[in-house]
């Protein structure tokens, strides 16, 4: 049997080692921890936080996801299906099918500003004259 939950183990890292580990920096770590996406994270009795192994593989799940541009809530949600042995793949494929999406709309408005500003400097004469097409494309139209 497969187990998609790491067994919890040591708890002798600190968020340095952490950070370096799951090459995040110990901000986002702190950010992360404090926005629910790393539960639990135990402290020493001097208030210090002590990274187990399976925060360090839920920090490097949430830093590839990150990588690959899932918002904070998609994260979420894949974060509790992979600690969910009951999890149906449909519902792991719909979040990533959701962010796909989103990315081939962003593709599309990055391709059309690509050719707003190849327009633009075109029509710019890169000389020393003072007009100039690419200020006169970013300023407003008057009514």
């Amino acid at each position: 049997m497969h187990k998609t939950k790491p067994e919890q183990t040591s708890l002798n890292m600190n968020i340095s080692q952490a950070a370096r580990i799951s090459g995040l920096s110990t901000k986002m770590i702190r950010h992360y921890e404090q926005i629910g996406l790393l539960n639990h994270v135990q402290r020493s009795s001097a208030g210090y936080r002590e990274f187990s192994d399976h925060d360090i593989q839920m920090l490097g799940f949430i830093r590839q996801a990150r990588v690959l541009g899932f918002p904070i809530e998609q994260i979420r949600a894949l974060l509790e299906l992979w600690q969910d042995p009951q999890r149906s793949s449909h519902a792991v494929k719909e979040v990533a099918t959701e962010h796909l999406s989103q990315v081939e709309e962003k593709l599309q408005e990055l391709q059309a500003m690509k050719r707003t500003l190849e327009q633009m400097i075109r029509a710019c004469a890169d000389n020393d004259q003072p007009h100039c097409a690419i200020l006169d494309g970013l300023a407003p139209r008057a009514p």
